[in-house]
Protein backbone atom coordinates (compact mmCIF):
# COMPACT_ATOMS: atom_id res chain seq x y z
CA UNK A 1 0.00 0.00 0.00
CA UNK A 2 1.33 3.43 -0.93
CA UNK A 3 0.58 6.03 1.73
CA UNK A 4 -0.11 9.70 1.22
CA UNK A 5 2.95 11.14 2.92
CA UNK A 6 1.78 14.73 2.68
CA UNK A 7 1.73 16.34 6.10
CA UNK A 8 0.53 19.86 6.80
CA UNK A 9 3.08 21.45 9.10
CA UNK A 10 2.97 25.03 10.29
CA UNK A 11 5.89 27.12 11.46
CA UNK A 12 3.41 29.41 13.22
CA UNK A 13 1.93 26.57 15.26
CA UNK A 14 2.85 26.51 18.93
CA UNK A 15 3.88 22.86 18.59
CA UNK A 16 7.40 21.95 17.49
CA UNK A 17 7.69 20.49 13.98
CA UNK A 18 8.64 17.01 15.21
CA UNK A 19 5.53 16.98 17.43
CA UNK A 20 3.36 18.00 14.47
CA UNK A 21 4.81 15.06 12.51
CA UNK A 22 4.07 12.71 15.45
CA UNK A 23 0.54 14.04 15.84
CA UNK A 24 -0.32 13.77 12.16
CA UNK A 25 1.08 10.27 11.72
CA UNK A 26 -0.73 9.18 14.88
CA UNK A 27 -3.98 10.66 13.54
CA UNK A 28 -3.54 8.79 10.23
CA UNK A 29 -3.08 5.53 12.17
CA UNK A 30 -6.05 6.25 14.47
CA UNK A 31 -8.28 7.08 11.51
CA UNK A 32 -7.29 3.83 9.81
CA UNK A 33 -5.71 5.66 6.86
CA UNK A 34 -2.43 3.91 7.64
CA UNK A 35 -3.32 0.37 8.83
CA UNK A 36 -0.98 -2.04 10.62
CA UNK A 37 1.98 -3.11 8.52
CA UNK A 38 1.81 -0.07 6.23
CA UNK A 39 5.24 1.12 5.15
CA UNK A 40 5.97 4.70 6.13
CA UNK A 41 7.89 7.00 3.83
CA UNK A 42 11.62 6.99 4.44
CA UNK A 43 12.92 9.68 6.76
CA UNK A 44 14.50 11.54 3.85
CA UNK A 45 11.38 11.25 1.69
CA UNK A 46 9.07 12.57 4.41
CA UNK A 47 11.50 15.37 5.28
CA UNK A 48 11.65 16.42 1.63
CA UNK A 49 7.87 16.27 1.11
CA UNK A 50 7.15 18.11 4.36
CA UNK A 51 9.97 20.60 3.91
CA UNK A 52 11.54 19.93 7.30
CA UNK A 53 14.95 18.64 8.27
CA UNK A 54 15.87 14.96 8.30
CA UNK A 55 16.68 15.39 12.01
CA UNK A 56 13.10 16.53 12.68
CA UNK A 57 11.56 13.47 11.00
CA UNK A 58 14.12 11.14 12.59
CA UNK A 59 13.19 12.45 16.04
CA UNK A 60 9.47 12.03 15.28
CA UNK A 61 10.02 8.44 14.09
CA UNK A 62 12.05 7.65 17.23
CA UNK A 63 9.25 9.01 19.45
CA UNK A 64 6.62 7.09 17.46
CA UNK A 65 8.65 3.91 17.82
CA UNK A 66 9.08 4.50 21.55
CA UNK A 67 5.30 4.93 21.83
CA UNK A 68 4.71 1.67 19.94
CA UNK A 69 3.00 3.33 16.98
CA UNK A 70 5.64 2.28 14.46
CA UNK A 71 8.42 -0.27 14.20
CA UNK A 72 11.67 0.11 12.31
CA UNK A 73 13.32 -2.85 10.63
CA UNK A 74 16.98 -2.43 9.82
CA UNK A 75 17.44 -2.11 6.08
CA UNK A 76 13.71 -2.28 5.36
CA UNK A 77 12.31 0.95 6.80
CA UNK A 78 9.58 1.94 9.21
CA UNK A 79 6.10 0.44 9.37
CA UNK A 80 2.91 0.98 11.32
CA UNK A 81 3.13 -1.41 14.27
CA UNK A 82 1.28 -4.67 13.76
CA UNK A 83 -0.55 -4.50 17.06
CA UNK A 84 -4.17 -5.70 16.93
CA UNK A 85 -5.30 -3.07 19.44
CA UNK A 86 -3.12 -0.16 18.28
CA UNK A 87 -5.93 1.92 16.80
CA UNK A 88 -8.12 1.37 19.88
CA UNK A 89 -5.24 2.12 22.25
CA UNK A 90 -4.48 5.38 20.44
CA UNK A 91 -8.14 6.39 20.54
CA UNK A 92 -8.30 5.52 24.24
CA UNK A 93 -5.21 7.63 24.95
CA UNK A 94 -6.74 10.55 23.06
CA UNK A 95 -9.99 10.15 25.02
CA UNK A 96 -8.08 10.09 28.31
CA UNK A 97 -6.22 13.26 27.32
CA UNK A 98 -9.49 15.05 26.53
CA UNK A 99 -11.00 13.77 29.78
CA UNK A 100 -8.08 15.16 31.80
CA UNK A 101 -8.53 18.54 30.10
CA UNK A 102 -12.26 18.44 30.82
CA UNK A 103 -11.68 17.65 34.49
CA UNK A 104 -9.13 20.46 34.80
CA UNK A 105 -11.62 22.90 33.29
CA UNK A 106 -14.36 21.61 35.58
CA UNK A 107 -12.10 22.16 38.59
CA UNK A 108 -11.41 25.73 37.46
CA UNK A 109 -15.17 26.27 37.24
CA UNK A 110 -15.62 24.84 40.74
CA UNK A 111 -17.72 21.92 39.49
CA UNK A 112 -17.82 18.77 41.59
CA UNK A 113 -18.35 15.22 40.36
CA UNK A 114 -22.13 15.45 40.73
CA UNK A 115 -22.19 18.61 38.58
CA UNK A 116 -20.13 16.83 35.94
CA UNK A 117 -22.42 13.78 35.99
CA UNK A 118 -25.46 16.03 35.58
CA UNK A 119 -23.88 17.81 32.63
CA UNK A 120 -22.99 14.45 31.06
CA UNK A 121 -26.55 13.20 31.52
CA UNK A 122 -27.96 16.38 30.00
CA UNK A 123 -25.55 16.17 27.08
CA UNK A 124 -26.39 12.52 26.45
CA UNK A 125 -30.10 13.35 26.52
CA UNK A 126 -29.63 16.18 24.01
CA UNK A 127 -27.55 13.94 21.73
CA UNK A 128 -30.10 11.12 21.94
CA UNK A 129 -32.97 13.48 21.14
CA UNK A 130 -31.09 14.98 18.19
CA UNK A 131 -30.37 11.50 16.81
CA UNK A 132 -33.97 10.32 17.18
CA UNK A 133 -35.27 13.49 15.49
CA UNK A 134 -33.03 12.82 12.47
CA UNK A 135 -34.36 9.27 12.10
CA UNK A 136 -37.69 9.13 10.18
Amino acid sequence: MIVDAKLFLSASSGAPMYQQVIDQITMKVMAGDWPAGTALPSIRELASQSQVSVITVKRAYQELERAGVIVTRQGKGSFVADSPDLQRALLHAEFAEHLRALLLTAAKLGLDIEDIKQLLDESATVDTNATSEETP
